[in-house]
């Protein structure tokens, strides 16, 4: 696969690793962010280093370049992201290194502005080639990496995905018939300026919603997307009809991204929160702030603090979080661990979600101060089957929490539905009767349901997959 090793690095213990092949030393590492489904890449030769996309917790970015004992004079960013607050800016600034972006891009800061076809040299054996691929955003670049004249990797932001591509929808609908073509004719540049064998390393598609759709991937090359990408498998059209037919919701939070980008984000705070005390977290609630328990939703459903809500860490935290939050509420968080918490904090910065306002840690016993703690029944797909049998006058309403596009695929007979993003915009509107939430997995539902318990709601949770509804009998139907 080229001159490139690549080499991972954890979200928390970021390592890097260095070889040599044919006298050239080219390394990159990707460093993950799993939470919100995205990749930064750190390359160098052994002696100084660029960087693609960070993350606005770059800390993790220094600690590769430290343990691969090189210094970072290049900061690259693809495009002014949609899904996360970038680290560029403030990570250029903290070691001097020279920060590009689009030169066409209109940013409040100071940058080194880029272009299509510019070349740039990296110490003494890279070279970054400039590349214009419009499709996910419009001024989007893609960054091949040169070594001995020739491409071997390239990084491709948004734009070439394993075995996808980039939305073309986050700017709205007046640009999407426009970026979704220039996303085909983008990918087709790639494969026709690059060899084969020169390695592809995209930013999003590893459970972002910037992916059009999800690959199970972790690596991949030019040769290997041309016959595995539906961009570069199918004619302009086929592409396009297809794409656009299976875009479905994008969280929330991104309309705020753009913006926080383009300003220049500073450094995130990620010093601790102070502790509140179980009054101090009784007023907060009492004062309708979000009050977030990071425990598993088992745990949060056997007890916790009334009025408080569930995003537990074991799950798509941030992107539920960051979709259903009002910008401006006041976050406290509650955590079995301080280090629980810590993470969680640095999940909401890389949204643009600033330092919490307060925290605590132990058990719910340890927040109540002597209330009683509250639960909500946790179920099956199984136990719902039985539930329906029995007298038909006494029959919950059964509240499916998954996309509109799920629900369309197959969905329990008579279930309403009522897509996780769109609660709170119609909580007034939930029957006041049992509901039994569920989702795919039980995730979703957990979160639902918390929200719905602390507006008074009698709820059940079904924790379980939905592939067992029809292992139940619960009858099913689809409305493609």
């Amino acid at each position: 696969m080229g001159h490139c090793l690549l080499a991972s690095a954890s979200t928390d213990t970021p390592r890097g690793i260095s070889t040599s092949r044919r006298n050239l030393v080219t390394t990159v590492i990707p460093i993950d962010t799993p939470g919100l489904g995205d990749r930064t890449y750190l390359a160098h030769d052994g002696k100084v280093a660029l960087v693609v996309d960070p993350q606005r917790d770059y800390d993790r970015v220094l600690d590769v370049a430290r343990e691969a004992g090189v210094r970072i004079t290049h900061v690259f960013e693809t495009h002014i992201h949609n899904d996360y607050v970038t680290g560029g800016l403030a990570l250029a600034q903290e070691v001097d290194a020279t920060y590009h972006v689009n030169a066409d891009d209109p940013v409040d800061f100071e940058r080194t502005g880029v272009s299509d076809g510019d070349v740039l040299a990296v110490g003494d054996t890279m070279r970054v080639r400039v590349v214009h691929t419009p499709g996910h955003t419009h001024t989007h670049l893609s960054y091949a990496l040169e070594a001995e004249g020739r491409p071997v990797a390239v990084f491709t932001g948004g734009s070439l995905l394993f075995g996808s591509t980039g939305r073309p929808d986050l700017l709205g609908p007046d640009h999407t018939d426009t970026l979704v073509r220039a996303q085909w004719h983008s990918a087709h540049r790639l494969a026709e300026e690059l060899p084969e064998e020169t390695e592809v390393f995209p930013t999003h598609g590893f459970g972002s919603f910037c992916s059009a759709t999800q690959s199970e991937a972790v690596s991949s090359t030019i040769g290997q997307e041309k016959t595995s990408n539906p961009a570069l498998t199918q004619g302009e059209q086929e592409y396009v009809d297809a794409l656009l037919a299976g875009l479905d919701e994008f969280p929330a939070y991104y309309a705020h991204m753009g913006p926080a980008n383009s300003a220049g984000p500073s450094a995130p705070d990620l010093s601790a929160p102070e502790l509140a005390d179980p009054a101090e977290l009784r007023r907060r609630i009492d004062a309708g702030e979000w009050v977030v328990d990071l425990r598993t939703r088992s745990a949060f459903a056997a007890g916790h603090l009334t009025g408080s809500l569930n995003f537990g860490l074991d799950g798509q935290f941030i992107t539920y979080l960051g979709w259903l939050i009002p910008w401006d509420a006041t976050v406290t968080l509650l955590g079995e661990t301080p280090q629980d918490v810590a993470e969680a904090q640095r999940d909401m910065a890389r949204i643009g979600l600033e330092r919490p306002a307060a925290m605590a840690t132990g058990k719910p016993e340890d927040w109540a101060g002597g209330d009683a703690l509250a639960s909500y029944p946790v179920a099956t797909f199984e136990d719902l089957a039985a539930e329906l049998r029995k007298d038909p006058s006494e029959r919950p309403v059964v509240l499916d929490v998954r996309r509109g596009q799920e629900f369309a695929e197959s969905h329990i007979v008579d279930a309403v539905n009522l897509p996780i993003h769109n609660v709170l915009a119609h909580i007034d509107d939930v029957p006041r009767t049992r509901l039994w939430v569920h989702c795919a997995g039980g995730y979703r539902a957990s979160v639902v349901t918390a929200l719905l318990q602390a507006r008074g709601h009698d709820v059940v949770a079904v924790d379980d997959s939905f592939d067992n509804a029809s292992v139940a009998g619960l009858p099913l139907t689809s409305n493609s």
